[in-house]
């Protein structure tokens, strides 16, 4: 089948890099280390062109892992950390604390728990997580150790979902 083969399929089995991020409310995020014990599902952007297509993961995302379904008993449903992850680099580092006061008053509250904002070099990251196209958003799912059990990229797809739901059955 078309489009179900995992881009980045060479990052698969390599340790999630260290990366230091902030929440909304600038509390400090380490990752992965500050999500082990579980496993994590990844959004990283670095362009605006890449955020558009970042923002399309939200609903689909906050609906599938992060909102508690009414009528489901305990246990059930995925107990998965989410973190979609805008980075600022180079000359847009400088914008990191307007965009996160734009964030704050334009996202849903109920998933700026979820975006943290990473604010630093880009050049160790595109070299381990193999990003080669500025202009798509990169997804990788950690298990509970931080190591990268899969990954993909670009505009959401419900073959893209299927593939992060098998990753975590």
């Amino acid at each position: 089948m078309l489009g179900l083969a995992p881009v980045n399929a060479q990052v698969v089995g390599k340790m999630f890099p260290d990366m230091e991020a902030q929440t909304a409310d600038d509390k400090k995020v380490q990752l992965p280390q500050d999500t082990k014990g579980k496993f994590t599902l990844l959004g990283l952007a670095y362009s605006k062109k890449s955020e558009d297509d970042l923002n399309t993961w939200f609903e689909p995302v906050y609906s599938k892992f992060i909102q508690k379904p009414k009528g489901l008993m305990a246990g059930m449903g995925y107990d998965v950390n989410v973190y979609f992850v805008p980075m600022f680099t180079g000359i847009n580092a400088a914008a990191t604390g307007t965009v996160k006061r734009k964030a704050i008053k334009s996202v849903d509250p109920l998933l700026l728990p979820y975006i943290l904002f990473y604010k630093g070099e880009l050049k160790k990251y595109k070299e381990e997580l193999e990003f080669d196209r500025r202009d798509t958003p990169y997804f990788f799912v950690l298990d509970p150790t931080g190591k990268i059990v899969y990954a993909t990229s670009g505009a959401y797809s419900d073959e893209k979902m299927d593939a992060v739901e098998g990753v975590l059955d």
